[in-house]
């Protein structure tokens, strides 16, 4: 909790809400290849302390179980007028953290829309038809998504400057307990993990403390 509270004191007023992120730096790992890569979503124990944009393709019956949750309803006759202009699609998909969609429609997605969703880490969860998504669409409100794609370090986001320490550290704790679980040689394939806030300086934490 330390380093979360040094890097808030580092970061001076801004006039947005700034985002609380870990960077984090690997090692004796071979990301040329792929299986070794990071690509995780976490649940945050405390939340994100801000709120997502989520999109959802359905049939009539789950777009009217997303009125008032979702930021953004499409229908199956949205997925070909996206296709045929992935130009403005990109910069709707650059907007949005998470997309859902009904099973049934997932294929379709793929095939017309994978080559900008996939690269992006943004391909739709599967709803089943007929089931309720309000669980789902609240896990994902308290999601992140960790991906170090080749690169040996890259950036989590672990709340917003608003947030308790105790909140921040709690979320902290559950991002690097999952990625830490993810190597063979736990720990070991970390070489450092820092706190910063968007515009403020980075502070180095003790993995040690991750429990």
């Amino acid at each position: 909790m330390a380093a979360v509270q040094e890097a808030k004191k580092l970061s001076s007023g801004r006039k947005f809400l700034e985002s609380v992120d870990l960077a984090i730096n690997l090692r004796e790992i071979d990301l040329s290849d792929p299986k070794n890569r990071v690509n995780e979503e976490i649940i945050l124990p405390k939340g994100r302390g801000k709120d997502l944009v989520v999109a959802v393709f359905g049939s009539d019956e789950l777009k009217s179980k997303v009125k008032g949750v979702a930021n953004y309803i499409y229908g199956p006759e949205d997925i070909a007028k996206f296709a045929e202009d992935k130009k403005e699609f990109k910069k709707l998909v650059n907007k949005i953290d998470f997309f859902v969609a009904e099973s049934t429609l997932m294929a379709t997605i793929g095939k017309s829309l994978g080559q900008v969703l996939g690269p992006r880490g943004k391909m739709p969860r599967p709803i089943p038809p007929g089931q309720d998504p309000s669980s789902m669409l609240g896990s994902l409100m308290r999601t992140v998504r960790a991906r170090s794609r080749d690169k040996r370090t890259f950036h989590v986001t672990i709340g917003t400057k608003v947030m308790s320490d105790e909140d921040l550290a709690d979320n902290a704790n559950a991002v690097l307990k999952k990625i830490i679980g993810k190597f063979e040689k736990g720990a070991t394939n970390i070489d450092g993990v820092y706190v910063k806030t968007s515009m403020g300086k980075a502070v180095r934490m003790n993995i040690g403390d991750v429990r």
